[in-house]
């Protein structure tokens, strides 16, 4: 599932892909903007969709899950990279 989430310092609202082994949205999430950590979860509307607008859907959560991807490796460098100075 995808939840979607708000901070509370910055004001960015934003989804973020659930792993598809948890059974719960993961504990921290921080904010994609300023990093921070006072971010609340949001209740969602549920819709009815079509096949197609299912199939935008999981594309929509494809893109996510790799911008989470990129986001994550790029965290990692930047720390290997402060680690080695």
């Amino acid at each position: 599932p995808i939840y979607e989430y708000e901070c509370r310092t910055c004001q960015l609202r934003f989804e973020r892909l659930a792993r598809p082994t948890a059974t719960c949205p993961d504990t921290t999430t921080l904010c994609p903007k300023c990093h921070g950590e006072n971010v609340q979860q949001l209740v969602s509307l549920f819709a009815l969709s079509s096949d197609g607008t299912r199939q935008k859907n999981l594309q929509h959560g494809r893109k996510l899950a790799q911008k989470d991807q990129i986001e994550k490796k790029h965290a990692e460098m930047e720390e290997m990279q402060h680690h080695d100075h």
